[in-house]
Formats: C-alpha cells, structure tokens, sequence
C-alpha cells in the first residue's frame, strides 16, 4: 500500500521539560493517522463497532527513536500496511519533518481484532479484509 500520510503540528502539550516531543506522544500521532487511514478507506471505527461487535486493540508495538521534533514542527504521519491475516493488521508507521523528510521516528505496530464486549480475539470480517486487500497497491 503507498504511504498513506497525516500532518500533525508540535504544540506545547506535545514536548517534554526539555522542549521536545514526549516520546510515547509518537504513539497518539501513530493512533490518529491509522484512524485517518481507516477513515480513508471509508472504515469509521465507531459505526465499525455498531455494525460488527468488533474492533481492533494494538497487541504489539515496536518503536525506534532517530531525532527529535521540537515546538511547532510540522510532521508528516504515515500509515503503510505491511500484513493483513485473518484476526491481525501489521502497519509501518513513520513520523518525517519537514519538506526534507527527516525521519522522526518509525514503529511497527499489531492490532489484533477482538469481540468489543469480551475483548476476545476474533476474524476480522472478510468486507473490510477484501477493502483493505483492495487499497493495498503493493500487491501485484
């Protein structure tokens, strides 16, 4: 799939005491930018609940830290999907600044699919695997 991409600005609630962004703050850039990528999709989590029971949780994630973004940086978010299976999403995130593209920060993040009201693991419904199947451009 081609990066999908989301800007985020650095305010003051993003840094730390030392003036640069808190580390796990990446986590929510990464949060926001798979709910826009979804939303891209036409997938919106809260009807996706109603509709099927389900959602997805992070089971894993996986961060490395290369730089820091400061005070009213502009980011530049992605959201590449590297697995779909049957109860599991894998995505590459990156966090990239300025025209330059400076890598930020990059993770490797699983949501696993579960019952909303157990919590247990489920399939991901087949509609919304062959959606995501069919925006993914890496595939021949």
């Amino acid at each position: 799939m081609a990066d999908f991409c989301w800007p985020v600005r650095i305010y003051w609630e993003d840094t730390d005491a030392g003036g640069i962004v808190f580390y796990a703050n990446y986590l929510k850039f990464f949060e926001r930018a798979r709910t826009e990528w979804l939303r891209s999709l036409g997938v919106e989590q809260h009807a996706l609940r109603e509709r099927t029971g389900g959602m997805f949780v992070v089971s894993d994630t996986r961060t490395r830290h290369l730089a820091p973004a400061r005070l009213d940086d502009e980011l530049s978010v992605t959201a590449e999907l590297v697995h779909a299976g049957r109860a599991l999403l894998e995505l590459r995130q990156q966090a990239f600044k300025g025209a330059e593209r400076t890598l930020l920060c990059e993770a490797i993040i699983r949501m696993a699919w579960v019952e909303a009201h157990s919590l247990k693991p489920s399939r991901i419904p087949a509609t919304l695997l062959q959606l995501i199947a069919a925006a993914d451009t890496t595939k021949p």
